[in-house]
């Protein structure tokens, strides 16, 4: 039963962030707490109906509260289906942030660290412990309301999506729209729901004077914009967006994120992506552009 039906949500928003060990967990839990979350990390799953039921029950009750899931809880992990069908039963509706990035990066980070992955037993290497860990956390990822890829974010870029992903999600009437500008050789980012293949517009690389530029030179962005498939592609899109965006707001969809993807990375897709966010800030719409592999 939803509060149209008839029924009272709980007075307390849920927040729910975990993913793959190595993917920013602990950095998403200190924005919350920063933006007045009351946060519990490494919360044994079974206890998580428990803990927001206090909150609640809490005079005044607990506005905000975020909740830290790791796989490495292994006897109460796998009680997590139950307990967040506990949550939806008791009416509250949790929302679940799940961090992912590509699996170089966090066997680069563990390495870096010098920490071992903590699913690691003995014989298991970091790259076998990374698949199984996604293995065990497959089904709380198809449930996630947000998936983030922070492959190439850093700790300051991290807090901005995050900060962005819950102030905007505070009110259903706003959603937050990311552009993710990507090249199709080192494969696409995690967490996209459209995905735009710009490949078919004459490419930059092979201009002689263009090729060492980035699609943040106006040089390169004047030659992609003067081509007529660009133009098309940005007429269309826009169309289709047009269409698409009062459809998602309705159904409560509170983020979206589309991915725009050439070659390389570095000169169609990063110069769409920003022509696009102003045709989205021309139609009402806030977005905000991140480049995943502008400096490879």
């Amino acid at each position: 039963m939803n509060a149209q039906d008839g029924g009272a949500l709980s007075p307390t928003r849920v927040i729910i962030v975990t993913g793959v060990s190595g993917s920013g967990r602990v950095s998403a839990m200190r924005v919350l707490e920063d933006l007045g979350f009351y946060c519990v990390d490494n919360l044994p799953v079974a206890l998580a109906p428990t803990v927001v039921r206090l909150a609640a029950a809490h005079a005044p009750p607990i506005a905000n509260v975020a909740l830290g899931i790791d796989a490495r809880e292994r006897i109460f992990f796998p009680q997590w289906p139950r307990a967040l069908d506990e949550l939806e039963r008791a009416e509250t509706r949790p929302e679940i942030i799940f961090l992912d990035a590509s699996d170089d990066v966090l066997a680069r980070r563990y390495s870096e660290s010098r920490r071992p992955h903590p699913l690691a037993e003995t014989g298991l290497s970091v790259a076998d412990s990374i698949r199984r860990e996604r293995l065990a956390l497959a089904e709380i990822r198809e449930r996630a309301t947000r998936v983030i890829d922070t492959t190439t974010l850093t700790v300051h870029e991290l807090r901005e999506v995050m900060t962005a992903a819950v102030m905007g999600a505070a009110d259903r009437r706003q959603m937050a729209i990311a552009l993710v500008s990507f090249g199709y050789k080192y494969g696409h980012p995690v967490g996209l729901d459209l995905m735009l293949d710009l490949r078919f517009i004459p490419n930059p690389f092979f201009v002689a004077e263009l090729s060492a530029l980035t699609g943040l030179d106006a040089p390169v962005r004047e030659y992609v914009m003067a081509q007529p498939e660009a133009q098309g592609f940005l007429a269309r899109t826009g169309e289709l967006l047009e269409f698409l965006l009062p459809l998602y707001r309705r159904e409560g969809k509170s983020y979206l994120t589309i991915g725009l993807g050439c070659t390389g990375g570095r000169h169609r897709s990063p110069v769409l992506a920003r022509e696009l966010r102003d045709w989205l800030a021309r139609a009402g719409y806030d977005a905000a552009v991140r480049d995943h592999d502008l400096a490879r």
